[in-house]
């Protein structure tokens, strides 16, 4: 239904929600039952009865299935060459594995949401409490749910077995995020707290429709009290999202406002976009090349066999009458089937069993990230997660890292350093009140005395910061399994937060003599350094968001005094206060910030009573509004939190994690480029950047901040930076990819919030300022580092973005821990999740997740390396293998009158990709090791060497092609010249067509086999298996399918075929001679580009540590063997 707030324009829609399914009272408000949802879950994709269409229709969408299905009717339409078996064979077993993978993901989707959907949940029906599925739960039931128990639907939350009506929740399973957060009853109803009480709520709650923000809720609920509503706020901390848990609170009862596929986790199961890696996009590129040659070649031959069949002796020879339906059929019909013939008989040049070996190879091989025990946290027990394989090439063409910095290069294990009041230093144990204590030997002490005037100001400030935060109190020593806070053997308070910051500020202040309690009936209890309980009442929480980048509370003295207490970043409080000592406090604040501390300010005024009611009724307002509330009450807390007195500054250390700075380090080596992107101030984040070693000393900052565009204009900084660049590098930008030379001055750059979206929003007015994002462009690629403050987590991915999408079209990589880092996640080609402090939303959206960043370093060196490697020789082998399979077949047409006559048998058809050749490529790209795994952690720079993409360029699959080319012509004219016209058994008997076919298949299979035994550098005994166990099966199936009379099969064209090849003594001497022809300029070619140009890596290789073998020395053994057996042909 839609409802029209009182003094709003527009339209809001919205539900209206019946309380234990109750009607309002008579005229009160009209009563319409709206139909909801029920509480079915439902994460599967297909039904019992939509898989197979379903499925098949998903699996022919993909141009090489839909390709081969066509040429498998073709083959079933007309008269072809080839049985259908050669191409349906091959194409029925991608599709049945495919669907068999897909079939049985989602019947574990379904056996998953059975149990969710079957599980108990307990309903408060006339006083009793009832069991029901959970598929059962309807809009507007109360529910009981009891501790440690999981929220069954979205709900409002009623009251609870705390007195204050509060209860703690985790919301791990939604957000990540492990702490306990507070949320709250209604005010008019947290007092009922059995079944009976709770059925007698007679009330309706008007909402939002359901939306996915998890963060974002509007509501209000209508409690009648004697036939006349009393309306109150309903906000996020009164929602209970599904799936989140109630924790250290015995029971809550709560209504059902939203059920089923509508609750907020179920709108946040959207897929994430589809990535595809640049290996893929190349994949594709070559298959429309192959499927232009495929057609060249069927259009060659068509017009070819018609010039032929312009003699009549040739059209129609006395041995192949043509029947009188032939004859009369048009020229264009027969020219048309016969080009179909032809696609049907050249189609194998298409691989498509290279999809499913690619697709194996990347499934199989994310299990090496999974398995791999120095990607092993010891602390947490945690491993590498691969979110998806199809990424797994793209870690080995990373150009760009983005990265978070608090919880990514940082510990985000918060220590409270300091805090400044005044002017005046205060250190935990070291300097308190301006006394020295026993551990601060050695200490600055400078500013640490302060007056006897300051005595008041100091605990004001220390009272403050034991007030302004969401902190709560544990006194238990055992909470969720974990013991906390005991001391000696004995229980003690403890605190947790959702923001580690707070937990650490509030330890701090318990450190300096002021002690937070806890909050009891709205009252908040703290302890003095006489040991005095003070109590203030809590009367509002004016929360924090990453808009303002402050929090306030409001309180209340015991003495009836209104207190306003604020603390936030110094960009957010400084330009609020009206008195204090500013200019003190802010320079320590910077001074703090130097050393990359982290820094807040505090500051407070007093309210008097009439301002008190003012500020009630501004929030009042506000929070009742249900449409732009959140605009609303940002108004209101801008007039609120204004006209502040300055009390001091805090510094809290965030230590850097172990091995960031060499990560960086060991990322600068391999070429790639770093930008730091933080919301936190720019001296705070710099400080950071030079202790990771992302800046060092020596590198010259430019900045790029609103500071410096205060004082000229954003268009004029930016030319004064290009110029500064350019003169340093004479006009040339500099690759990505090239080494900073040791003249040349190594930049980094500075960009905050602000000035970022003056660049990403240009100005309509200035005619040049459309070329703002590429002149900030080109001083980012000359940058070795760039650092960008202040950040919004949208800024973040338009920052990826602008990179990602730039002329050069880089591979980006973002990485970060925290729910603000999942835009970039999302945004840039490879995301990576941390799984650190600030929950696990950026874990669950990442393609990778990671227990620490150090980890970084091995997965793309290592692990992305090696990916790259295997997928790229696989798909230049898959191509090669197969040029090499059907070129022999087209040159086979001009010596049968372009008759569509096959060169092979249907079995080697059919089975030359899936058995005979399939299997050593996959192992080759499962565990090859082209350079020892110490060996590319310690040298960073080989990561260059595969940079943009270079092992799948077109002049290397050019190379690849021509290769096959060469060694088919071999193959081919190698058979034919060497037994032309000459006797193939001892008994003189000459070899037909099927024997030449036979001989050509042979050197073939073994040719592209050994192939691939040359490019192997690390052999196992999986390699020798796999290797010379595909041929030795080739053999034994060559024998046993000609060697005996199979029943089933209606005709035999191979009996006897193969045996008689294997007993003829020029055939196996043509074979060896044959390979070894065709091999030999491939290593011929290796070992001069190894003696002229090598890379580093060959460097590597040809080393004392190599584990590959000496590519000369192999080299010079094919020669020896051609020239001896050239000689051996000659005599025999």
């Amino acid at each position: 239904m839609s409802l029209q707030c009182i003094g709003e324009d527009n339209w809001v829609d919205t539900r209206t929600v019946y309380i234990g399914h109750k009607e309002p009272p008579p005229g009160t408000e009209a009563f319409i039952q709206q139909r909801f949802p029920d509480n079915r879950i439902v994460s599967s994709k297909y039904t019992f009865w939509n898989f197979i269409p379903k499925n098949m229709f998903e699996q022919f969408r993909r141009v090489a299935n839909f390709y081969f299905l066509i040429i498998f009717l073709v083959q079933l339409i007309i008269d072809t060459p080839t049985s259908p078996v050669t191409s349906g064979l091959p194409l029925f077993f991608v599709i049945i594995v495919t669907a068999i993978k897909q079939g049985y993901e989602d019947w574990l989707r379904h056996k998953s949401d059975n149990a969710v959907n079957h599980c108990p949940v307990h309903v408060v029906e006339n006083g009793n409490v009832v069991c029901k599925q959970s598929c059962k739960l309807r809009v507007g039931d109360i529910v009981l749910v009891k501790e440690d128990e999981s929220f069954p639907c979205d709900l409002i939350l009623l009251s609870s077995s705390q007195h204050d009506g509060t209860c703690f929740v985790t919301t791990a399973s939604l957000d990540g995020e492990s702490s306990h957060k507070t949320y709250h009853a209604v005010q008019d109803t947290k007092a009922y707290n059995n079944e009976r009480e709770v059925t007698s709520i007679h009330g309706t709650i008007e909402c939002e429709q359901p939306q996915p923000d998890l963060y974002k809720f509007v509501g209000r609920i209508n409690i009648y009290m004697n036939n006349e509503p009393v309306a109150r706020p309903l906000g996020s901390e009164n929602l209970l999202l599904r799936g989140a848990t109630l924790k250290n609170t015995k029971y809550i009862y709560a209504a059902a406002i939203y059920t089923g596929m509508e609750t907020k986790m179920a709108l946040n199961y959207q897929a994430k976009s589809q990535k595809r890696s640049a290996v893929e996009k190349s994949m594709n590129a070559y298959l429309v090349v192959y499927l232009c040659i495929l057609v060249s070649k069927s259009l060659i031959n068509t017009m070819l066999k018609y010039v032929w069949q312009a003699d009549a002796n040739r059209d129609e020879p006395w041995y192949n009458q043509r029947t009188e339906a032939e004859k009369h059929r048009h020229i264009v019909i027969r020219a048309f089937t016969d080009f179909l013939a032809f696609m049907v008989l050249f189609n194998y040049i298409i691989p498509v069993s290279m999809y499913v070996t690619v697709e194996m190879q990347k499934f199989l091989g994310s299990y090496f990230i999974i398995w791999d025990h120095e990607m092993l946290d010891e602390e947490t027990e945690e491993r590498a997660v691969v979110n998806t394989s199809d990424l797994n090439e793209e870690l080995g063409q990373v150009e760009y890292v983005f990265t978070d910095k608090t919880g990514t290069l940082t510990e985000n294990n918060m220590e409270f350093i300091e805090c400044c009041v005044d002017g005046y230093v205060y250190v935990p144990h070291a300097i308190c009140n301006g006394q020295l204590m026993p551990d601060a030997v050695g200490m600055d002490m400078i500013d640490t005395s302060p007056g006897p005037d300051s005595r008041e100001r100091e605990e004001l400030f220390f009272r403050a910061l034991c007030l302004c935060h969401t902190v709560q109190v544990k006194e238990e020593e055992t909470v969720d399994g974990l013991k906390h806070g005991s001391h000696h053997g004995k229980s003690s308070s403890f605190y947790i937060s959702s923001s580690p910051d707070e937990v650490a500020l509030v330890e701090g202040m318990k450190r300096l003599g002021f002690t937070y309690i806890r909050l009891k009936e709205g009252h908040m209890e703290i302890s003095n350094r006489e040991d005095e309980i003070e109590r203030f009442e809590l009367l509002e929480v004016l929360t924090f968001d990453s808009v303002r980048r402050r929090m306030s509370v409001i309180v209340k003295t015991s003495t009836g005094e209104f207190y306003l207490f604020c603390k936030g970043a110094d960009s957010s409080i400084f330009p609020r206060v009206i008195s204090g000592k500013v200019e003190q406090i802010r320079s320590r604040v910077e001074q703090n910030a130097l050393v990359g501390l982290r820094t807040l300010c505090v500051a407070y005024k007093r309210l008097s009573p009439e301002q008190y009611q003012e500020v009630c009724h501004l929030l009042s307002n506000a929070k009742l509004a249900l449409q732009d509330r959140d605009k609303r009450l940002a108004e209101a807390y801008d007039l609120i939190e204004k006209d502040l007195i300055l009390l001091g500054a805090t510094a809290v250390e965030d230590r850097l994690q172990d091995k960031a700075a060499d990560t960086i380090e060991s990322l600068h080596k391999a070429g790639i480029k770093v930008w730091v992107l933080t919301g936190d101030k720019m001296e705070t984040a710099a400080a950071t950047c030079y202790a990771s070693k992302l800046f060092h000393p020596n590198t010259q900052i430019l900045e790029l901040t609103t500071k410096r565009t205060e004082e000229q204009s954003l268009h004029d900084v930016l030319f004064d930076l290009s110029r500064t660049i350019l003169r340093q590098h004479g006009n040339m930008t500099r690759n990505t990819f090239s080494s900073l030379s040791d003249d040349c001055t190594d930049y980094g750059l500075i960009i905050d919030g602000a000035t970022l979206s003056a660049v990403m929003r240009p100005s309509q007015e200035d005619s040049n300022s459309g070329n703002y994002r590429e002149i900030f462009l080109d001083i980012c690629r000359n940058c070795s580092a760039v650092l960008c403050c202040r950040m919004a987590p949208l800024q973040k991915a338009q920052i990826v973005k602008l990179v990602k999408t730039s002329k050069e079209h880089p591979i980006t990589l973002a990485i970060g821990d925290g729910a603000n880092d999942v835009s970039m996640i999302l945004e840039a080609h490879v995301g990576i999740g941390i799984m650190g402090k600030e929950g696990r939303q950026a874990m669950r959206n990442s393609d990778y997740a990671i227990p620490k960043f150090k980890h970084l370093k091995k997965l793309l060196l290592v692990h992305g390396h090696y990916y790259y490697i295997r997928i790229s020789e696989l798909v230049q082998y898959f191509f090669y293998k197969n040029v090499c399979f059907i070129f022999p077949q087209f040159l086979y047409q001009f010596f049968c009158g372009f008759s569509q006559q096959p060169l092979y048998d249907t079995a080697y058809l059919t089975l030359y990709n899936i058995s005979f050749t399939s299997l050593p490529i996959l192992i080759y790209s499962l565990i090859e090791q082209h350079v020892n795994v110490d060996v590319l952690k310690k040298d960073p720079f080989l990561y260059r060497d595969i940079a943009k993409n270079s092992l799948l360029r077109w002049s290397t699959f050019i190379y690849w092609t021509l290769l096959g080319i060469y060694e088919a012509f071999i193959m081919f004219f190698g058979v034919y010249f060497l037994f032309d016209n000459t006797a193939f058994t001892s008994n003189g008997q000459m070899f037909g067509n099927w024997t030449f076919g036979t001989l050509v298949f042979t050197v073939l299979v073994f040719t592209v086999t050994f192939k691939l035994a040359l490019d192997t550098h690390y052999w196992t005994w999986i390699n020798h298996f796999v290797i010379w166990g595909s041929l030795i099966f080739f053999v034994v199936f060559s024998l046993l399918s000609g060697g005996i009379i199979w029943p089933f099969l209606n005709y035999q064209r191979m009996y006897y075929v193969f045996i008689q090849v294997l007993s003829s003594g020029p055939a196996w001497l043509s074979i060896i001679l044959l390979i070894t022809a065709s091999l030999l300029p491939d290593v011929l070619k290796k070992v001069m580009w190894r003696a002229l140009w090598p890379t580093t890596t060959e460097y590597i290789q040809m080393g004392p540590d190599s584990q590959g073998r000496d590519t000369a020395a192999v080299g010079h053994c094919l020669i020896r063997l051609l020239c001896t057996l050239l000689c051996v042909y000659k005599y025999t």
